[in-house]
């Protein structure tokens, strides 16, 4: 698995439409997120997230923990229990912490249900995913909004993906989303 690379962004429903109508057809899948952690929160000291989403019809568990340079680690695995999941994340290079900390009680923490158009992007230099996220976060015995936009490298180079979300954000008064789906479903 890789660094993760993405840029945020908050959006109203013309913004999404204005993109989507500029880059013509997107990919439609359902998800429904939950987040995980032990009851004293030993994943969240550690800045690790524990995730089980499902994707239309299939479970995608996904570990992130932080980098020295305040970047992001991501590991999948296509599993539908996230205990068995754990397992297989630390042998794909998950940080052995994870099966430890987790040993004990694991509960869900918060969520999140919507819909992401997305769609590949050739660019000279990068791969990217552009992502039109609505849908709501669930947390705290409470539903609130949630509306994104979303720029994640693919492959190639991050100051390439950075100056195409920079002039998207230009482009249709983008305000940046500085905080995770996971942080803002704790809200």
């Amino acid at each position: 698995m890789g660094k993760e690379f993405e840029l945020k962004f908050k959006a109203t429903p013309e913004q999404q439409a204005a993109i989507a109508a500029l880059y013509g057809d997107f990919m439609s899948t359902n998800m429904v997120s939950e987040y995980y952690d032990t009851l004293p929160g030993e994943l969240a000291m550690q800045r690790m997230v524990l995730r089980r989403r499902l994707e239309n019809d299939r479970y995608v568990c996904t570990c992130k923990a932080p980098l020295k340079d305040n970047t992001r680690k991501e590991w999948e695995v296509e599993c539908d229990d996230i205990r068995e999941a754990i397992g297989k994340l630390c042998k794909l290079g998950a940080p052995k912490m994870l099966r430890t900390l987790t040993n004990g009680s694991l509960c869900i923490y918060c969520g999140a249900r919507f819909v992401r158009r997305h769609k590949l992007l050739e660019l000279e230099g990068a791969t990217v995913e552009l992502a039109l996220d609505a849908g709501v976060f669930i947390g705290g015995g409470r539903e609130k909004p949630l509306r994104e936009i979303e720029v994640e490298l693919k492959s190639g180079s991050e100051e390439v993906a950075a100056a195409f979300a920079e002039a998207l954000a230009e482009k249709f008064g983008l305000v940046v989303e500085p905080l995770s789906k996971f942080q803002q479903a704790l809200l």
